[in-house]
């Protein structure tokens, strides 16, 4: 799938005067027909390569086998930037590691989920949970906004890498050395500065792999672009756990600088071409034919029978599908046994009637209710084919949410200003992963926040790479009204952002800060004004914050709090574990890595018993803890669904037979890399996995 979109060029030097004359001009700028013809002649589909831009020149070049010279852009990663372990970084050069098989330290796995950070402990340093559906299935999991456009395979992680040469690519070849399955797309960065899919997995691709290590290298879509930048799409949920890369090989024949030159040079000029062709053509809205006139003057003569008959359908719980149902089984059925033949009850019939149903004579709600489950590349498309479609389809009420994260690779400041004609009634904005090498910019954002973002309730900015501090300014004046604001991975080196003005935010109910620094006195400040927070996620949140005092402050000030997310958190000792406990409706609490002392105390005994609600604990290299601990956690742990206890010294198959005994509701449980158990005890895991019905994860040390 791809978008194009194409707003106005304005003269720099244009006036504002003239801004209501340019409000009252039509929104017809995006258009997918088109755009789809020419991607299919340029790059054989939406997802296609097949370029014609550049004739094939086989008697020139050479080919070349490259690894990765640097990284631009990732959506997470396991370690910290200053560290040289579990970090995308890793990937840059030959294998290191390949064709061994097994976790280490000098490979890239992903942290998409809960955000893992690095241990201090030279041992069982162990990325995690990265796989499965766990998180969906969670207190904290959040639904995807204006989820109709996420494709079949959905991306949970990508890395975008360079490499030294530009060539034609014939191969991409991935070393996976743990648990690999998870690459699911691999695209290509072009000259004309647009992204091609060279290869996306298929059903048949989805069988999970082997154990073992393994080059993976899909055939790719033939194609003449030009490239040395790519980025790989993963997706974890069939994965039965983490998986990590160890290189990136780019292979294809090389280009001489004439060539390249030349190339783009005519690539960029079939680029204008194509902008002012559709310019011309998109100036107003599509004509339609004439439509024959209603028998009351008020609409077609489907619209009048079903106001004369009064047809009300059942839109309560389950409206949507019934309506669906009703559409497509009953419709016909319906207008058959209500058919215009003569007078009576329904009125005179239409000079121009006919069996045939047209879809137009709809009425406009039902009409409406069916766009709303179409996704936004077919809502430009669907605008395309008439006037009365363009009307339906520019709707606000079909803007109300708009999720620019699964186009990625087309968002653009042009296209934001296009949605800001149409999104007048925008609640729900979701614009992660976007604004890469430039396509967005901070002015245009900003302007589109202004706009339409005073009535915003929920806010996804999650790694956006053209936030700046005039960005996250806006964000705290205009966008007063949120409950959710995500600003994962948004970390700058050095820190840029000013997050001061984020303490305007007084409605806020979910907060998601993973892996972007902040100090600790607006993290104090911003707790303090948000009473109803319900949400928290602190993961890898910088070393400044000192988590004994959020945690005293959460205590104090939000005693609603669902979930709490403090992974890797510095500064928590048992002190902030008994602040933790009377937070009583706690349902999901991470502690993995940030709790550094020797003992817990009484702590995790409090937090047992006064949050009897907990459904997700995970307690990932918590060193201090005890047998007695763990006793606690199954005498206790009556509703516990999820339980990470990854890398516990002190754990046995005694222990753990405890725990899935007395915690019926159980269905994770993550025993891997504790060094008590050992290689014996696997076999016994296996067989109690399949005696409680627990998904019990138990990866050796490789």
């Amino acid at each position: 799938m791809s978008l194009l979109a194409y707003a106005e060029d304005r003269d720099p030097g244009e006036s504002s005067d003239t801004e209501a004359e340019q409000e009252q001009e039509p929104d017809a700028l995006v258009d997918f027909t088109a755009m789809l013809r020419q991607r299919q002649r340029e790059y054989g589909g939406w997802f296609g390569c097949g370029s014609k831009m550049q004739a094939e020149q086989s008697d020139q070049g050479y080919y070349l086998e490259q690894y990765v010279l640097g990284v631009l852009d990732f959506s997470s990663q396991y370690g910290i930037d200053y560290s040289i372990s579990y970090t995308a970084a890793n990937v840059i050069g030959r294998p290191t590691k390949f064709p061994a098989y097994g976790d280490y330290p000098e490979t890239f796995p992903m942290v998409s989920r809960s955000g893992p950070c690095p241990t201090p402990f030279p041992f069982n340093s162990r990325p995690q949970r990265t796989y499965g559906d766990w998180w969906q299935r969670a207190p904290s999991a959040t639904r995807e906004i204006q989820a109709q456009n996420l494709p079949k395979l959905t991306t949970h992680d990508y890395i975008v890498v360079y490499f030294e040469e530009f060539v034609v690519p014939t191969e991409v070849a991935i070393f996976e050395t743990f648990n690999p399955g998870a690459v699911v797309r691999i695209w290509a960065y072009g000259l004309t500065k647009h992204w091609t899919c060279l290869w996306e997995a298929t059903e048949s691709d989805l069988a999970r792999p082997a154990l073992d290590s393994r080059r993976f290298a899909p055939a790719l879509k033939k194609t003449t672009m030009i490239t040395k930048t790519l980025r790989i799409d993963f997706n974890h949920s069939r994965l039965n756990y983490y998986t990590e890369i160890d290189a990136i090989m780019l292979c294809g024949r090389t280009v001489s600088k004439t060539q390249s030159l030349f190339g783009k040079q005519q690539q960029r000029m079939q680029h204008q071409q194509q902008q002012q062709t559709q310019r011309q053509v998109l100036a107003s809205p599509p004509a339609e034919a004439t439509d024959p006139p209603a028998t009351d003057g008020s609409g077609g003569p489907i619209s009048y029978k079903l106001r004369t008959l009064k047809f009300q359908p059942n839109c309560h719980e389950d409206g949507a599908t019934k309506l669906h149902d009703f559409i497509n089984n009953d419709l016909s059925q319906f207008l058959m046994d209500n058919s215009v033949k003569g007078g009576g009850d329904l009125g005179p019939p239409h000079p121009l009637a006919s069996p045939q149903v047209c879809l137009t004579d709809l009425p406009f709600e039902i009409l409406l209710r069916i766009l709303s489950y179409l996704d936004l590349k077919s809502l430009f498309r669907v605008g395309q084919v008439s006037r009365t479609f363009y009307d339906i389809s520019t709707h606000p009420l079909l803007y109300a949410e708009l999720s620019l994260k699964p186009y990625w690779h087309v968002a653009s400041s042009e296209l934001l200003c296009t949605l800001a004609r149409r999104a007048t009634m925008l609640r729900k904005l979701d614009l992660s992963w976007c604004g890469g090498l430039g396509n967005v910019s901070p002015t245009e954002f900003k302007k589109f926040l202004t706009q339409r973002g005073d009535n915003l309730t929920h806010l996804r900015l999650n790694s956006c790479k053209f936030l700046n501090a005039s960005c996250i300014e806006n964000v705290g004046i205009v966008c007063d009204n949120l409950i959710e604001l995500s600003l994962r991975n948004c970390a700058t080196d050095p820190p840029l952002l000013n997050f001061s003005c984020l303490a305007n935010l007084k409605n806020l109910e979910r907060l998601d800060l993973f892996q972007t620094a902040f100090e600790t006195e607006l993290l104090l400040s911003m707790l303090e004004g948000n009473r109803k927070l319900k949400h928290l996620n602190l993961a890898f949140c910088g070393v400044s914050v000192n988590m004994d005092n959020v945690a005293a402050h959460l205590a104090t000030y939000n005693t609603q709090l669902i979930s709490l997310d403090l992974w890797k958190a510095h500064f928590l000792s048992a002190r902030g574990l008994q602040s933790l406990a009377r937070l009583h409706q706690l349902e999901e609490l991470d502690l993995g890595w940030c709790l550094r002392e020797a003992s817990l105390g009484d702590g995790l005994f409090q937090l047992l018993t006064n949050c009897p609600k907990l459904k997700k604990l995970f307690l990932s290299a918590v060193r201090g803890t005890t047998e007695r601990d763990l006793m606690h956690i199954a005498a206790l742990g009556k509703n516990l669904e999820q339980l990470d206890l990854m890398g516990i010294l002190n754990i046995t198959h005694e222990r753990a037979y405890d725990i899935l005994v007395h915690c019926p509701k159980l269905q994770l449980l993550d025993l891997s890399f504790c060094d008590n158990i050992m290689d014996r005890d696997f076999d016994l895991l296996a067989e109690w996995s399949r005696q409680f019905n627990v998904d019990i994860k138990s990866s050796r040390r490789y």
